[in-house]
């Protein structure tokens, strides 16, 4: 049987669609590479054997590089986390808004966003009143070591 363009259009549709139902992120592939070999049918005619092998290899490419670059998280491995030391936060300088006091967090904001927030929790050796302008020297878990700037 030979397999008509609209069939691999409607397929692919079918399959977009269902990935909807199927919240996987992981149909969607084969629906998209339905649909890409509904496109090359209208350009150039391919038997059914041919069509079936590049529905396979175009949909388990799409599912490879999405577990390879987007799933792995390579690209949120090259953000700063929470309890890592980044460079650019070393030495950053802000204004307590809660004074540290012996055995006690305070807090320190920032003008523009370190980490993702622009308030943490901080730390220091000695107490610092609120108002004091403070730098960053340390990443401690959740919160930041600070000394008065």
């Amino acid at each position: 049987m030979d397999f008509e363009w609209w069939h691999w259009i409607v397929l692919g549709i079918a399959l977009v669609i269902a990935e909807l139902a199927v919240p996987a992120f992981f149909v969607i592939w084969f629906g998209l590479g339905a649909l890409l070999v509904g496109l090359l049918l209208l350009v150039a005619p391919l038997g059914a054997t041919a069509q079936i092998g590049l529905w396979i290899v175009a949909s388990v490419a799409m599912v490879g590089l999405w577990f390879r670059v987007f799933k792995s998280g390579e690209y949120l491995r090259s953000r700063t986390q929470v309890g890592q030391s980044d460079g650019d936060t070393l030495g950053e300088i802000g204004l307590m808004t809660k004074p540290t006091e012996a055995f006690a967090r305070g807090k320190v904001r920032f003008q523009k966003p370190v980490l993702g927030a622009e308030e943490w929790e901080c730390v220091a050796d000695a107490p610092i009143a609120m108002g004091e302008r403070v730098r960053v020297v340390a990443i401690e878990g959740s919160f930041l070591k600070v000394v008065k700037a």
